[in-house]
């Protein structure tokens, strides 16, 4: 009797927790097999948590691979400009060559090119004792220590005697500064003729070659050698 109580009993058990499974299966719906799997990891990281709760879209509020690529490569950028600065500051930077001051004035010759790449100095304010670039490039002691020769060669006239030299802008301004009269005729020079401001003639004066200024014309002085600027020429 004994026995057979323990074995009714032990039915009874098997039968309630077959009827607790069938009422479990009855109230929770199936799961498919990608649910399953992705709820077992979600459940094993909170990350996973809250990648599904910002809706798959990962960390940093919805910057994606993309994003963090541009990044690090912003920063890469921005580390190699700095380490070329600091190269820079503490190697040196190379001056500028002869060929990189060359640049054209307001008058249209050729100038000095400072260091900030903008200001043009005329070539007969160079090596003048008076800094006309900001930083003083233009009285250099390298650039003015052993004149003419230092000097970048777009700066300078050669005059005809092959020894004297003047500064390009100096040439074709109407007075004689080569002494010979070649920075202002043909063939060392190409002036062109007298300009609307000044009259043709012979000049008494060494200062003038073939042109004298009209400011000077009727002015009571001999200029020409045939007395034009007194009689013919107007002021």
């Amino acid at each position: 009797m004994v026995c057979l109580s323990l074995v009714t009993r032990r039915q009874n058990l098997r039968i309630a927790a077959c009827r607790r499974k069938m009422k479990w299966n009855q109230t929770v719906p199936e799961l498919s097999t990608a649910q399953r799997s992705f709820d077992g990891m979600s459940l094993g990281s909170s990350g996973s948590m809250a990648f599904r709760e910002k809706g798959g879209r990962g960390w940093g509020g919805g910057c994606s691979r993309l994003c963090w690529s541009i990044t690090g490569l912003v920063l890469l950028l921005l580390g190699l400009l700095g380490a070329a600065v600091v190269c820079g500051i503490l190697f040196g930077i190379p001056l500028p060559t002869a060929a990189q001051r060359f640049c054209a004035t307001v008058s249209n010759t050729s100038g000095f090119l400072c260091d900030d790449r903008v200001t043009c100095l005329q070539p007969s304010q160079v090596c003048d004792r008076a800094r006309g670039c900001v930083t003083g490039e233009d009285e250099d002691p390298a650039l003015c220590g052993n004149l003419p020769h230092s000097l970048p060669v777009h700066l300078l006239f050669l005059c005809g005697d092959a020894v004297s030299w003047i500064y390009a802008d100096k040439v074709c301004d109407g007075f004689n500064n080569c002494g010979d009269c070649s920075d202002e005729s043909f063939p060392l020079s190409e002036c062109g003729g007298c300009g609307p401001q000044q009259w043709s003639c012979q000049s008494v004066f060494y200062q003038f070659c073939g042109c004298v200024p009209r400011a000077l014309c009727q002015d009571g002085i001999q200029h020409c050698t045939d007395w034009s600027d007194e009689y013919i020429c107007q002021a």
